[in-house]
Parts: C-alpha cells; sequence; structure tokens
C-alpha cells in the first residue's frame, strides 16, 4: 500500500520523503518521485507530517515507540495507515503527546486498488482541528468521498474492527455452510448454480462458492491475522466477542497452508475439508 500512496501524494504536488525495508521497493518509489531517506529516523527529521504503512499492530507498535517517539519534534504529527490494537494505540498516542506531537490512526480499507482509483475508506482518529488538518492529504491519495472522522484518537481503529470482523466472520459463515454441501457429496459449482446469487446474501455467497470451485477456497480469508486484535480490544473494553473467539481459536490449531501478509498462515477452508 506504500508505494502507491506515496506515488499519489506526489502526483498531487507534495514532496514526500519515504522509506521501506525492501530496498526493491524503495527504489521503485524514488522512480515516481519519492525522496529516499536512509531509515524511518530520517524521514521524520525532514517531514512536518508521517504516515506509517506497516504490515502489523507489533510493527507499528515498535517503530512508533523505538524509531519514532525517541526523536519526534513537538508540532509534528504521526498518522497510522495501518490496523493496530487500540489500547497500544492509544498509549503511544499519549506518549507523543507528552512531547508536545500528535498520534492519529487513519486505518484504510480498499486494498491496492483502492489506492490507484482513490477510492479508499478511511476511518480517522483523532481531534477535529487536526482531522481538518491532515485532511487534504487523505484526500490526495484516497479520494475525499469515503474519509470519516469517527471520533477521538483510536476510533478509527475501532471502526476498522468493524469493518475486518464483518469480512472476517462473513466470510467464515459463507465458507462453513458451503463446507456442509460439499463435505456431504455437492459440487461447490452445483451449489454456486442452486442457491443463485439474488439478495443481500446470495450475491457473496455465489461468489465464495465459485472461488470454491475454481479451486480457491484456501484464499477465502477469515482475517486471521488480525483477529487477536480486536478480541485484545473486546477484553480491554469488558465485553465478549464469542464467534470471534471461537473463529481464532479454530483456526490457530490448524496447518499454515496459505500466505497472509507474507507469513504462514491457516485457512478456515482447509481445515473445514480436511479429513
Amino acid at each position: 500500500m506504500g508505494g502507491p500512496i506515496a506515488r499519489n501524494l506526489v502526483q498531487a504536488g507534495y514532496r514526500v520523503c519515504g522509506f521501506d525495508l525492501d530496498p526493491e521497493r524503495l527504489a521503485a518509489s524514488v522512480t515516481d518521485g519519492v525522496v529516499a531517506g536512509q531509515n524511518s529516523a530520517d524521514v521524520l527529521a525532514h517531514s512536518a507530517i508521517v504516515l506509517t504503512s506497516l504490515p502489523s499492530s507489533q510493527a507499528f507498535v515498535t517503530v512508533a515507540a523505538d524509531e519514532l517517539l525517541p526523536k519526534v519534534r513537538p508540532g509534528q504529527l504521526i498518522v497510522d495507515l495501518g490496523t493496530t490494537v487500540v489500547s497500544s494505540f492509544r498509549e503511544l498516542a499519549v506518549r507523543f503527546a507528552d512531547k508536545g506531537a500528535e498520534l492519529i490512526d487513519a486505518p484504510l480499507s480498499g486494498g491496492p486498488g483502492g489506492v490507484e482509483r482513490r477510492q479508499l475508506y478511511i476511518f480517522v482518529g483523532g481531534s477535529a482541528a487536526t482531522v481538518q488538518r491532515v485532511w487534504p492529504i487523505l484526500s490526495a491519495f484516497g479520494g475525499a468521498e469515503r474519509i470519516t472522522h469517527c471520533g477521538p484518537v483510536g476510533c478509527g481503529q475501532i471502526v476498522k474492527g468493524v469493518n475486518q470482523l464483518m469480512m472476517g466472520l462473513g466470510n467464515a459463515a459463507y465458507l462453513e455452510a458451503l463446507s456442509f454441501g460439499v463435505n456431504a457429496g455437492v459440487d461447490a459449482a452445483i451449489l454456486a448454480a442452486a442457491l443463485g446469487n439474488t439478495g443481500r446474501w446470495r450475491g457473496d455467497l455465489n461468489a465464495t462458492a465459485n472461488q470454491i470451485a475454481a479451486g480457491q477456497g484456501e484464499q477465502v480469508a477469515v482475517k486471521f491475522r488480525e483477529l487477536p486484535y480486536f478480541l485484545e480490544a473486546a477484553r480491554a473494553a469488558g465485553f465478549e466477542l464469542p464467534l470471534t473467539a471461537q473463529l481464532y481459536q479454530f483456526c490457530a490449531e490448524g496447518e499454515r497452508v496459505v500466505i497472509d501478509d507474507h507469513r504462514p498462515a491457516p485457512s478456515f477452508w482447509h481445515e473445514l475439508t480436511t479429513e
């Protein structure tokens, strides 16, 4: 996501300094007009506003605490575009505020294609004044139509959690329903044809059945990697997510047969259909 975001910002007229641990990705961004930073601290030193797009909650927390916080300056703004555990994010925001800087959340939904089309959902958590300050930048790479100010710091991460759980639990429900038919002896292509694709749920079920029929059932994601983020947020707030907890526990015990965000991960469909 970082490369296309940086390219959109350059095309919008912003001067962008960027860094990536992958030299090839950084070189591609330099070709797009990004100024290469030596490391994250170098980017911080040359920027009034820093956007982070990192592969996990732990990666962001580590970079923010160990590389950005020690060198942040008063008045600087850090905007996390990833999905991060709410409690960890809010704790970091307090630490940045103690140094006269601001940390706000603006997690994205829409994938690389959404960046290319500038059609991203962006869920922003922060003060109204700070959100107004960063709104033109968010609009420049993601479009203005789907940006929502969700509330104080951390609220963007909460809304992103609803987004991810909606997709993950929805996919899990379709996969389990279809596994009943497939395990009982009916081909997924027949299920897709028989159940149709009209109405609120039939279209999604049909798409999932067709993926299974095409041999791609193991690739249907249930957001396994991020489920612990939302379980932690629920525990911290004192409520339960029973379906999420059961889904995570079931998958966590399974084989790592797919790659999720460059790391081995289980597949819910594989676990449902493996004898």
